[in-house]
Protein backbone atom coordinates (compact mmCIF):
# COMPACT_ATOMS: atom_id res chain seq x y z
CA UNK A 1 0.00 0.00 0.00
CA UNK A 2 1.50 3.47 -0.70
CA UNK A 3 1.42 6.32 1.51
CA UNK A 4 -1.21 9.12 0.27
CA UNK A 5 -0.05 12.26 -2.06
CA UNK A 6 -1.69 14.43 1.23
CA UNK A 7 0.03 14.91 4.10
CA UNK A 8 -1.90 16.38 6.89
CA UNK A 9 0.98 17.39 8.56
CA UNK A 10 2.24 18.99 5.15
CA UNK A 11 -1.35 20.86 5.47
CA UNK A 12 -0.96 22.56 8.08
CA UNK A 13 2.51 23.97 7.57
CA UNK A 14 0.62 25.28 4.35
CA UNK A 15 -1.96 26.96 6.66
CA UNK A 16 0.76 28.33 8.88
CA UNK A 17 2.65 29.89 5.56
CA UNK A 18 -0.36 31.19 4.20
CA UNK A 19 -0.80 33.28 7.63
CA UNK A 20 3.07 33.78 8.25
CA UNK A 21 3.84 34.50 4.76
CA UNK A 22 6.99 33.33 4.74
CA UNK A 23 9.39 31.70 7.54
CA UNK A 24 12.30 29.39 8.24
CA UNK A 25 12.05 25.61 9.06
CA UNK A 26 12.66 26.02 13.07
CA UNK A 27 9.86 29.23 12.98
CA UNK A 28 7.27 27.48 11.13
CA UNK A 29 8.14 24.29 13.42
CA UNK A 30 7.84 26.95 16.96
CA UNK A 31 4.37 27.78 15.60
CA UNK A 32 3.21 24.10 14.47
CA UNK A 33 4.22 22.99 18.36
CA UNK A 34 2.01 25.33 19.46
CA UNK A 35 -1.11 24.96 17.39
CA UNK A 36 -0.88 21.28 16.30
CA UNK A 37 1.09 19.42 18.91
CA UNK A 38 2.86 16.07 18.52
CA UNK A 39 4.91 16.59 15.34
CA UNK A 40 8.54 16.69 15.30
CA UNK A 41 11.61 19.60 14.18
CA UNK A 42 12.74 16.75 11.60
CA UNK A 43 9.04 15.61 10.35
CA UNK A 44 8.49 19.24 9.92
CA UNK A 45 11.85 19.75 7.69
CA UNK A 46 10.94 16.51 5.97
CA UNK A 47 7.41 17.84 5.11
CA UNK A 48 9.04 21.56 3.82
CA UNK A 49 11.94 19.93 1.51
CA UNK A 50 8.89 17.35 0.80
CA UNK A 51 6.50 20.50 -0.25
CA UNK A 52 9.07 22.02 -2.24
CA UNK A 53 9.60 18.87 -4.30
CA UNK A 54 5.32 18.81 -4.97
CA UNK A 55 5.55 22.20 -5.31
CA UNK A 56 3.51 23.41 -2.23
CA UNK A 57 6.49 25.48 -1.11
CA UNK A 58 9.26 27.38 -2.54
CA UNK A 59 12.42 28.47 -1.51
CA UNK A 60 12.12 32.41 -1.71
CA UNK A 61 15.61 32.56 -0.33
CA UNK A 62 18.53 31.21 2.17
CA UNK A 63 20.14 33.53 4.61
CA UNK A 64 23.98 33.32 6.10
CA UNK A 65 24.78 34.40 9.04
CA UNK A 66 28.20 33.81 10.25
CA UNK A 67 28.81 33.14 14.14
CA UNK A 68 30.18 30.85 16.76
CA UNK A 69 28.19 27.85 16.60
CA UNK A 70 29.08 24.38 17.64
CA UNK A 71 28.71 22.75 13.98
CA UNK A 72 31.26 25.69 12.68
CA UNK A 73 31.43 29.25 11.84
CA UNK A 74 28.31 29.95 9.66
CA UNK A 75 24.15 29.34 9.94
CA UNK A 76 21.81 29.07 7.19
CA UNK A 77 18.19 30.05 7.25
CA UNK A 78 16.20 28.80 4.15
CA UNK A 79 12.74 30.86 4.20
CA UNK A 80 9.74 28.98 2.53
CA UNK A 81 6.76 30.26 1.28
CA UNK A 82 3.67 28.78 -0.47
CA UNK A 83 4.09 27.42 -4.17
CA UNK A 84 2.13 27.53 -6.98
CA UNK A 85 0.36 24.12 -5.88
CA UNK A 86 -0.49 25.08 -2.24
CA UNK A 87 -4.31 25.05 -1.50
CA UNK A 88 -4.97 26.80 2.13
CA UNK A 89 -8.09 25.97 3.41
CA UNK A 90 -8.24 28.93 6.23
CA UNK A 91 -8.02 26.74 9.43
CA UNK A 92 -9.63 28.21 12.31
CA UNK A 93 -7.01 27.35 14.08
CA UNK A 94 -3.82 29.04 12.49
CA UNK A 95 -6.21 32.31 12.28
CA UNK A 96 -7.13 32.21 16.26
CA UNK A 97 -3.05 31.78 16.67
CA UNK A 98 -2.02 34.76 14.44
CA UNK A 99 -5.22 36.88 15.39
CA UNK A 100 -3.69 36.59 19.31
CA UNK A 101 0.07 37.01 18.43
CA UNK A 102 -1.33 40.01 16.71
CA UNK A 103 -3.00 41.53 19.72
CA UNK A 104 -0.21 40.80 21.38
CA UNK A 105 1.93 42.54 19.21
CA UNK A 106 -0.33 45.56 18.67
Amino acid sequence: MSRPFRSRIRQNVVEILSSLRSGYGYEVFKIYREVFPGATMRSIYYHLRTGEKLGEFRVERVEKSKGDYSWGGEAEKVIYALGEKAQPKGDERVRKYFEEKWKKKG
